[in-house]
């Protein structure tokens, strides 16, 4: 039977808190100050944690994201402790990871369950041989001390070396060689799980975002990665390629076992003369760079966009210039501030919105202000 006409519909009062001190690497500058990148997640209504170092760029994001027509709450608590989670439990929760901290504030242990056994690259190349989901070739060792002359041997050169759990690309070696390898194994302290991961001759390599609640699981976008060596500087969409049906195991997986918010998993492209080959690097069972400027990108409906990281001399967004590159919804091209919050420390993630033309253009004016 078909609603009345008349019905509205209102989404749940949620709380952000997208803090990642929990969920980071040491010596990443401006770390603390990456929540504020969840405001353009925000709906009127909702609440916002945000760092207290952020309050006084409040007035300008404000201002900024007015002009450029992206919804915001204006409700925030200026700390990003977990208790708050807690303290509004009548809202649904946003966190950029549900680890230890959020679980202890919002028990649901399945959630937490399956974020802590995923996060584990070895746990997630386990997983992928059971569900058929293709993966490079991955050697996984519960302890560093395991690996052998024999190990070294046989890895396969050029490989990489990860950590278990990592993030930022912190604790991954590109190694060229045996030499290589135990040097970076010198690296690792005995009991830390590794793998050695063969290179994958691609420089293609995609972002396959998910979203999950308690009725589902459905796909969100898939965009290109901007590498610097294994380390993430931004997103490109739309994507050339998007093998949805290459991950499609694990995502329902993941939702079975009581996954819930945005994860995404790494994807390689390799060029086969019999068609493109995927092969399937790792999950991240949280939010992730490419989340930030998708969201954005949906709630503005752009559909052609670059997000890239820029170094700038400027510590305040009232010393920022974006007058005449700043983000037009008339013409849909433009820049839109995204990870504002690290300008504090010289450092920002912008949306770049338009063609590629159009991209480019933007992102030279708007390297020669910062």
């Amino acid at each position: 039977m078909a609603l009345a006409s008349s019905a509205v519909f209102t989404a749940p009062a949620r709380i952000f808190n997208h803090d990642i001190m929990g969920c980071t690497a040491e010596g990443v500058a401006g770390n603390h100050l990456y929540s504020g990148r969840a405001l353009a997640l925000t709906e009127p209504g909702d609440i916002i944690q945000l760092h207290p170092a952020l309050k006084p760029q409040w007035d300008f994001i404000c201002a900024h994201y007015t002009r450029v027509g992206l919804s915001f709450t204006e409700q925030v608590i200026w700390n990003v402790r977990q208790r708050a989670l807690e303290e509004h439990a009548d809202r649904e929760i946003s966190v950029f990871f549900f680890g230890a901290a959020e679980h202890a504030a919002r028990p649901n242990q399945a959630w937490h369950g399956v974020v802590q056994h995923i996060n584990s690259k070895n746990n997630f190349m386990a997983l992928a041989e059971a569900l058929g989901v293709p993966v490079p070739r991955t050697l996984c060792l519960a302890d560093v001390a395991d690996i052998g002359t024999t190990e070294i041997a046989r890895a396969p050169y050029p490989c990489y070396l990860k950590a278990a759990v990592s993030v930022s690309g912190v604790g991954i070696y590109r190694c060229a060689d045996s030499a290589e390898l135990r040097d970076a194994l010198s690296r690792f302290a005995t009991g830390v799980p590794i793998q050695i991961q063969a290179e994958v001759a691609t420089d293609l390599f995609l972002n396959l975002q998910y979203e999950a609640d308690a009725v589902g699981y459905r796909p969100i976008a898939t965009t290109e990665q901007l590498l610097e060596g294994p380390v993430h500087q931004g997103n490109r969409y739309p994507a050339r390629h998007a093998p949805w049906s290459c991950v499609e195991p694990m995502a329902e997986w993941l939702h079975q076992e009581g996954i819930r918010g945005v994860y995404a998993f790494d994807v390689a492209v390799i060029d086969r003369d019999q068609g493109p080959e995927y092969l399937a690097i790792e999950c991240n069972p949280r939010f992730n760079g490419a989340s930030y400027p998708t969201a954005v990108a949906r709630k503005l409906g752009i559909d052609s966009w670059l997000a890239r990281t820029f170094r700038t001399e400027h510590r305040s967004l009232a010393e920022l210039d974006l007058l005449g590159i700043e983000y037009d919804p008339a013409s849909g091209e433009g820049v839109i501030l995204v990870n504002w919050g690290p300008l504090l420390v010289g450092k920002l993630l912008v949306l770049l919105a338009g063609p590629p033309p159009a991209q480019e253009r933007l992102a030279l004016e708007l390297q020669r202000r910062l």
